[in-house]
């Protein structure tokens, strides 16, 4: 099925029509027996340049907030990356990004999740994976729930963007509580083999 998701072009023509008028390039990085998944939104440009998820500031981040470095990041043995929609979605004509097309999850999204029967560990980053993982809710809610959800292998984590360092200031809890948490459930996953 990677390579069906790989060929797909269902939003050609939606992209066609964003400010960036790029060809749709999925970003297929999962595979049968990777032990954590990171479930996010969508590639942006740079992914959508370079072929790989989280290659930006944002992957930095997220790789501190897990406490692992970019070779078992990219390890496909080990972690598993499955936004809600593989292809960047482009920018609005004011420069923002455009929200992950539905179609991408509706058409790809259980039957992906139907082959990663290995997962022990889910990072949910951002609004659109805890919609679809979670129900409906505020991600400050989800994320400030974050213990509930940790009890079942489930971290939702706000998005690593530049754009919640705001956010991230006015929260402390997030990197003094989560954070060591979210790093010992994944040595753990990873040490248990």
């Amino acid at each position: 099925m990677r390579d069906e998701i790989a060929a797909c072009r269902l939003c050609a023509d939606r992209f066609a029509l964003t400010a960036t008028a790029h060809e749709p390039r999925p970003v297929v990085w999962y595979r049968r027996g990777a032990r954590i998944l990171v479930s996010g939104q969508a590639p942006g440009a740079r992914v959508h340049a370079s072929g790989l998820p989280f290659d930006d500031a944002s992957g930095d981040r997220l790789r501190h907030w897990m406490g692992i470095g970019r070779d078992v990041f990219y390890d496909l043995d080990l972690l598993a990356v499955v936004p809600m929609a593989f292809c960047f979605p482009g920018y609005d004509a004011k420069g923002s990004d455009l929200p992950p097309p539905a179609i991408c999850a509706t058409m790809w999204r259980a039957r992906v999740m139907a082959e990663l029967d290995a997962v022990r560990l889910t990072l949910l980053v951002g609004g659109a994976a805890m919609g679809w993982h979670l129900g409906r809710g505020p991600v400050a809610a989800w994320v400030a729930g974050w213990r509930e959800y940790a009890t079942r292998g489930i971290y939702p984590l706000p998005h690593p963007s530049w754009r919640n360092t705001g956010w991230l200031r006015r929260n402390p809890w997030f990197e003094a509580e989560l954070v060591p948490e979210l790093r010992a459930a994944v040595a753990a996953v990873l040490k248990a083999g």
